[in-house]
């Protein structure tokens, strides 16, 4: 639903209906809450992204009252700077990128033309770009030090994602704290099975910890994040496995999974680590340690910060990981009120809460990240544009 905004602009109306797929591939479970809070779970086979688009709107039966859908695509390239309304050649341009990222573009092209069979062509579409937001990284924080023909000639560069992720952080702090952002210095960091962290000037993204790929960077569930890249040739030749395979295990078999050689599941971690399990305590302490110095690292880019924002399912509901991040940082001014942080939990998707000291120069926030809101804003705006 479209409600009328600033100088009759459009924006996003309040969420009717939330929920999600999971499982596509095999029996699957598609969860639904309603404005109201009534839930319903239903299961069946769901062998790709295209049946799963198609049951969400069977089972919403409201094809009629959509005016427009907005797709999450994760990769960009450098062809897309900004969200844009799907047509044909958007489309062509997508399949063309999922040579970039052949785990994801596909399933988002799947899911774009199930919506496309359910509510045919007249319904418009948006494409919102996870690497979008990143597009304002400088040269020195875009480019690898390869031989520039090289590069150029494979669009090796870094591209960064999480960036619906990172952008609903930045508006979430926001409209919490009424800043415009013109000033503010941001170090935001989304940390889930997937983690990354950016820093951002003025609203805009001037560094962040992916790059290429999703591997890059933090500690995360399954990916190993940095490392050595002659790790990859080395295992090869030892293992005697061809390179795909080393960088499988370095997605899906490394970062907590691999350390703790039990879960990626920080939760679980975190009840092993104090069943005094040695190995889930070395994950935590790495995944902490990782994410503590990427943060030193981005104050040095900023030349100071004003604010971190903790965003994501580890980064908004665990008290314990977001104080050892934090932990003796007091040198850039960063106090943490060990009551609030321990309070901030559970969020309402959208909210936020201060969890540093009132006194602290660093002030410290935790945002309950909306992407589905922040992509109905971005529908909103492109459909807006285009009129």
């Amino acid at each position: 639903m479209l409600e009328g905004g600033p100088q009759g602009e459009p924006k996003p109306g309040r969420t009717l209906v939330s929920g999600a797929v999971k499982g596509i591939g095999g029996t699957a479970t598609l969860e639904i809450v309603t404005e109201e809070g009534a839930a319903s779970k239903k299961t069946q086979t769901v062998p790709d992204h295209s049946t799963a688009m198609r049951w969400v709107f069977e089972h919403l039966a409201l094809p009629s009252q959509i005016e427009a859908v907005g797709h999450r695509v994760v990769h960009g390239g450098e062809r897309f700077s900004q969200s844009v309304v799907i047509d044909d050649t958007v489309l062509t341009e997508i399949e063309a990128l999922s040579e970039l990222a052949p785990l994801h573009n596909p399933a988002s092209l799947a899911g774009i033309l199930g919506a496309r069979e359910v509510l045919g062509s007249t319904v418009p579409m948006v494409a919102v770009f996870d690497t979008a937001f990143h597009h304002t990284l400088p040269p020195a924080a875009r480019i690898y030090a390869l031989p520039h023909e090289l590069a150029a000639r494979h669009q090796i560069r870094r591209y960064g994602f999480h960036g619906t992720a990172h952008a609903s952080l930045v508006a979430g702090y926001a409209a919490f704290t009424g800043s415009t952002l013109e000033k503010d210095r941001l170090i935001t960091l989304q940390l889930g099975n997937g983690c990354s962290v950016t820093a951002i000037a003025g609203g805009k993204s001037v560094e962040t910890s992916m790059g290429f790929t999703p591997l890059e960077g933090l500690v995360m569930g399954t990916r190993s994040g940095d490392l050595d890249p002659s790790i990859v040739s080395y295992l090869a030749q030892r293992e005697k496995v061809d390179a795909s395979e080393v960088e499988r295990w370095l997605n899906e078999q490394s970062g907590l999974l691999g350390v703790s050689g039990r879960t990626n599941d920080m939760r679980e971690l975190e009840a092993a680590a104090q069943a005094h399990d040695e190995r889930a305590a070395l994950a935590i302490e790495l995944f902490c340690y990782r994410a503590r110095k990427y943060i030193g690292a981005y104050l040095a880019v900023l030349g100071g910060a004003d604010a971190i924002v903790f965003g994501g399912g580890i980064g908004e509901n665990s008290p314990e990981i977001r104080g050892r991040i934090c932990a003796g940082m007091e040198w850039c001014g960063l106090l943490l009120d060990v009551e609030r942080n321990k309070a901030t939990v559970h969020l309402p998707p959208g909210s936020a809460a201060r969890i540093s000291q009132d006194a602290a120069a660093l002030a410290v926030y935790v945002v309950a990240d909306d992407e589905e809101s922040w992509i109905a804003r971005e529908t909103v705006r492109c459909l807006h544009l285009k009129e």
